[in-house]
């Protein structure tokens, strides 16, 4: 349903905290004149952990009205708690956007079982696509590929974003679940592989500062042509992995204020601005791909 470079924006802020909405304009247009194939509003990146609830929809909304409908808006809608993700995604969708992500539950650790009955509850409430999202380094929740075959059966589970990075994990889901869901990377560094295989895209956090390059790779790997994927890979592979020598999104945060979006101190504790010893490394990772800054 959803293709290519998938921006897991993020969520432009003052240094007092607040909502940067001249920043957050700028961001959008630059995604539109760049060649982003859609915009994740209030994911991870977007630091929905701290957002409360009215910023979260407000950000939401506020993407989606300055998409005007030139590409898909997937909306952050998941939570530990199911209530609490049926709500949001009820919203998400009412509010105009076109598929909802939602992360696997955190801190709760529920079983398998628990995993699936948590998503197809989801599903059932609310008829907006829906994108499941599986990073076990952030959540301590693994959905293992056996639960996403079950969820793939449920028509407007459309797709899963998996986070491990894992090659062969990804080839198992591939095989499972066929045509029935998309699969997309959530892991920069090995996107292009997995989409080589047969995923459908990449929520980046890499597209943030390049989004061209990023949407140039992606479209490369759809059509099966290595070699030119390869190449322009090779111009973001540091940027792949510099933009998580600290928790994301502290080192990207950085980088897009170094663009002009957004001041550097605008992140929301207990996260912090990125420290001053991987300026530098994020810096150079920056330049070998191209970003003026």
């Amino acid at each position: 349903m959803f293709r290519g470079s998938m921006v897991a924006l993020i969520t432009p802020m003052k240094a007092n905290g607040d909502v940067d909405e001249a920043a957050l304009e700028a961001l959008v247009a630059f995604h539109l004149e760049n060649g982003t194939d859609a915009i994740v509003a209030v994911g991870t990146t977007g630091e929905s952990a701290t957002l409360n609830y009215k910023e979260h929809r407000h950000v939401m909304k506020r993407v989606i009205d300055l998409v005007a409908g030139k590409i898909p808006v997937i909306a952050g809608t998941g939570s530990n708690s199911t209530a609490e993700a049926i709500e949001m995604t009820e919203i998400a969708m009412q509010d105009g956007a076109d598929a909802c992500l939602l992360v696997t539950p955190y801190y709760n650790k529920p079983t398998q079982e628990g995993l699936y009955q948590h998503y197809k509850l989801i599903a059932e409430r609310v008829a907006i696509p829906q994108i499941l999202y599986n990073v076990p380094g952030r959540t301590s929740c693994d959905m293992l590929p056996e639960t996403v075959e079950r969820l793939a059966a449920i028509p407007n589970i459309v797709g899963i974003k998996e986070a491990t990075g894992n090659l062969e994990r990804a080839a198992d889901i591939l095989q499972r679940c066929g045509d029935r869901m998309d699969l997309y990377s959530g892991d920069d560094a090995t996107a292009m592989e997995l989409i080589l295989m047969g995923g459908k895209g990449d929520i980046s956090v890499t597209a943030n500062v390049a989004p061209k390059a990023m949407h140039e790779m992606c479209a490369a790997a759809l059509a099966g042509d290595r070699e030119t994927a390869s190449r322009i890979n090779a111009t973001l592979a540091a940027l792949h992995t510099d933009l998580f020598l600290e928790p994301n999104p502290m080192p990207v945060k950085w980088a897009l204020a170094k663009m002009g979006f957004g001041d550097e101190r605008g992140i929301r504790l207990p996260l912090v601005p990125c420290s001053e010893a991987i300026k530098p490394q994020v810096l150079a990772a920056m330049r070998q791909a191209g970003i003026e800054c």
